[in-house]
Parts: structure tokens; C-alpha cells; sequence
């Protein structure tokens, strides 16, 4: 959103005349390309700050639509439990049986690249872990006293995992979430470094690791730079993860 503010320069813009020009700071380098410029004269730092953009615009869909996936699959599973808690965790030990980046690498590679269909592809593939969770939580929740007077005063169904068993469970969700975050901004640049990713005129950070790993004995900045933003952001929302995690739980924590 902020991209157009902060970037110095068009991401795209190319000055084959300044191509391969070293960070601001270096011997050779300008003030009007801080982080130096690429193969075809193109702005780092405009490239970093729109591939954040993407980054965290995939991060953040990916996690939410897993999400939502996810919470309906536990919640289904750990209340009703039976065939539909055996059917759903059957069909998660399946998804389980196959790492989500080469389902991802097979299903990008069969419908084609696109942004939406890497946020689609990550979310579909990541919903296991919140059903999961969730369900531990709704087996837990379900014999408490408050959901059986629900059920005893007529309550359906749909009414008590949205009114009593949904907001029990946020706590968790937003942990995962958080950490769901960091591993497809992952995905997404591992997808956008083999091609596979959003389309070529997108600026991501992996299609800049890309074009910079030619680049790496003469010119270090063009693939280093995305590298560290990419790393930077991970851990932070990994740290973000993990103090959620103890708010949420701060028993775990002490132990």
C-alpha cells in the first residue's frame, strides 16, 4: 500500500547505463541507487520495497484462507467426531504425506502462475495444522458445562461452535497464523526463484534471488538484499509467532 511512497523509483524503470551499479556506499556507487541497481540498471531498493508488498500480501492470504479452511475442518471434526472427525483427519494425513511446496510446485505447474493462485495454492495447502489444533481444542471444549447447557436449552448446532466453541479457540489460531505467515512468504519466494511463482513483471524477492545468484562473484548486492529481506521479515513474524504462543499459553512458556 505504502510501496509508491517509500520506493525512490519505478521497480520496472531500466538504465542500461547504470546497470550493476554497487550500494551508495560503495567505491562506484550513487546516492540516487542506495542499495545499488541489477542486470538492467533497475533500482534495488524499489525492488525490496514492492516485493514486500507481495510477500506479505501472499503471507497474509495464504494464512487466512488456510485458516478459514482449517477452523471449519476442526470444528466439524472434534464436534461431531465419528465418520466426519475420521473422514477429515484421514484426508489430513494424506495432505501430511506429501510436503505442501512440492503440492505446491504440482498444482502452480499445472494451472499456472499468478498471484492469486499461489495465495490459493499456499492456502489450500496449509490448512492442516489449524484443523488439527482446532480439533484438540473442540474435544477438550465440547463436555464443558456451558456447551451441554446449550445443548440442553435446544441451541443448534452451527449456533454453538460459532457463540461458544469459535471464540475459545481464537487464541491458538492467531498463533499459527502468525507462523503460517512466515513459512509462505517463504513458499512464495522458494516458488518465485523457480519460476513458478507470480508473473515475471511482479517484483517478488525470490525472482530477485533469481537474477542475482548469476551475479554473486561480481555483484553480491542484487541477490543479497532481497536474501536479507526475506530472512529479516521471516524471523520477525516468527518472533511475532512465538510471543503470541506465550500470551496464549504462558504455562507452556514457564515450562
Amino acid at each position: 500500500m505504502f510501496a509508491p511512497l517509500i520506493a525512490p523509483a519505478d521497480p520496472n524503470a531500466q538504465d542500461l547505463l547504470a546497470r550493476l551499479k554497487p550500494p551508495a556506499w560503495q567505491h562506484g556507487g550513487s546516492s540516487a541507487h542506495l542499495l545499488g541497481t541489477d542486470q538492467l540498471g533497475r533500482d534495488l531498493l524499489s525492488r525490496v520495497v514492492y516485493g514486500t508488498r507481495v510477500s506479505l500480501m501472499v503471507g497474509a492470504g495464504a494464512a487466512l484462507l488456510a485458516g478459514v479452511l482449517g477452523t471449519l475442518a476442526g470444528l466439524a471434526a472434534g464436534y461431531f467426531g465419528g465418520w466426519t472427525d475420521r473422514l477429515l483427519m484421514r484426508l489430513a494425513d494424506v495432505q501430511l504425506a506429501f510436503p505442501a511446496i512440492l503440492l505446491a510446485l504440482a498444482v502452480v505447474g499445472f494451472v499456472g502462475s499468478g498471484l492469486w493462485y499461489v495465495i490459493l495454492v499456499l492456502g489450500i495447502t496449509g490448512w492442516v495444522s489449524y484443523a488439527r489444533v482446532v480439533r484438540s481444542e473442540v474435544l477438550s471444549l465440547r463436555t464443558r458445562d456451558f456447551v451441554t447447557e446449550a445443548h440442553a436449552i435446544g441451541v443448534r448446532h452451527p449456533a454453538i461452535m460459532r457463540r461458544h466453541l469459535l471464540p475459545n479457540v481464537m487464541a491458538p489460531l492467531a498463533t499459527i497464523g502468525t507462523l503460517h505467515i512466515a513459512a509462505a512468504i517463504v513458499a512464495e519466494a522458494s516458488l518465485s526463484y523457480l519460476g513458478l511463482g507470480v508473473p515475471k513483471e511482479t517484483v517478488t524477492w525470490g525472482a530477485m534471488l533469481a537474477d542475482g545468484q548469476l551475479y554473486l562473484g561480481t555483484s553480491w548486492w542484487v541477490a543479497v538484499f532481497p536474501g536479507i529481506a526475506l530472512m529479516l521479515t521471516s524471523l520477525a513474524v516468527n518472533i511475532t509467532g512465538d510471543a503470541l504462543r506465550d500470551v496464549a499459553d504462558p504455562k507452556a512458556y514457564r515450562r
